[in-house]
Formats: structure tokens, sequence, C-alpha cells
């Protein structure tokens, strides 16, 4: 039983599998929304959810993830996987935001996590914007939002066999060595999709 820290910054007790994280952490993509779709797309591209906090190494990987890109007026530097992660650091997303989004999403992100030790292993939970911006340049490394999947028809039998085959949630169906699951594959279900577009378990 562990505690799910909800974008409105209550708790909730839940049973999550503790071998994979701690906690559950919901952002506030609308609040913040380039720096979601930043931490959206890396994600969706490969890049880690989860972030182990290692505080101590944070100055150590900002500086490997930052190394050759150029700063730009109005623009912070986006890490994903952030510097204070085991798993940030060389070869970490970087992307171009928008200074003030993604100063108060840093913000908002370091009062949420202050209170875990280093270790914690925090899962993020990260859903596609829907407010729309301008597109603002990024380096090298995009971390654009996926295209969307084309979502194949559901016969009857189809139907049948996807209600015979339920997972609990992502970690059941990447220990069964199924993810993604696709819309019409047996297993897949809405509380799995958490973007809508027709992908579970990205």
């Amino acid at each position: 039983m562990v505690l799910l820290l909800t974008a409105c910054g209550g708790y909730e007790t839940t049973t999550l599998p503790s071998t994979e994280y701690d906690y559950e952490l919901v952002f506030p993509s609308d609040q913040y929304p380039e720096t979601a779709l930043h931490i959206h797309g890396a994600i969706a591209q490969g890049y880690a959810s989860i972030c182990t906090i290692n505080r101590d190494g944070a100055e150590a990987n900002r500086k490997q993830s930052l190394a050759g890109i150029d700063t730009r007026n109005g623009y912070d530097r986006d890490e994903w996987p952030m510097a204070m992660c085991e798993e940030g650091g060389k070869g970490a997303s970087v992307a171009y935001i928008d200074s003030s989004d993604n100063r108060g999403a840093g913000s908002w992100v370091g009062h949420q996590l202050s209170s875990y030790p280093n270790g914690a292993k925090i899962l993020f939970i990260v859903d596609k914007p829907k407010v729309l911006f301008p597109n603002h340049p990024v380096t090298a490394k995009p971390s654009d939002a996926p295209k969307a999947t084309p979502v194949p028809e559901t016969t009857e039998e189809q139907s049948a066999e996807n209600d015979a085959v339920v997972y609990a949630n992502c970690a059941a169906v990447r220990a069964a060595g199924k993810a993604p699951l696709h819309k019409g594959e047996p297993g897949y279900s809405r509380k799995l999709d958490r973007d809508g577009d027709g992908v579970a378990c990205e």
C-alpha cells in the first residue's frame, strides 16, 4: 500500500507494484503545457517515466545533459529525465521551453517531491495537454508529441476476446510482455490508455 499524490496536492492510498515504483505523480499538463508536451513526447519515445530521486547527482547530470546545447533568450533548456533523477544526465531529451512555463513546472514538481528521500522511485503520469500553443524551436533531440496511431475496428468476436483478458495496470501488461496494447487487442481498456489515442501502456 502506497500513497498516490494527485494533481490537486491531495493524497489517497492505493495498491501499486512496489518493485517498480513507490509513488505516482500526476503532472498538471494543462497548467504547464509546453513542459508537459516535452515530457509526454519523451516518454512516448522510450525515455524513462520513472524518476529515482538522486539530488546529490543533479549538478553532474545537468552538465552532461546540457553539454553543447546553447542557451536561448526567453527559453529554458528542459531536460527529461530531470537532472535530479538517477535516470537523467548524458543522453537525456532536451527541448527549449518557454521560461515561464518551465520554471512554473519546475517549482511545482520540486514542491511535490520535497518530502521524498533520495532513492524514492516516482512514476510520472503526464497526459498530452489539451491547451494549444505556438510551436517553439527544439534542439537536435526533439521530443514532439507522438503521431496519432490509427485505431483498428473491433469486431464482436474481438470484443468478447478482449473482455476475457483483463490487466490491473500497465505494470501487469509489461510483465506479460504485451506492451504497448492497441485498441482491439486482448486486454486493451480505456483505463490503461491515459491519453485516449488508442494505444495503452506506451
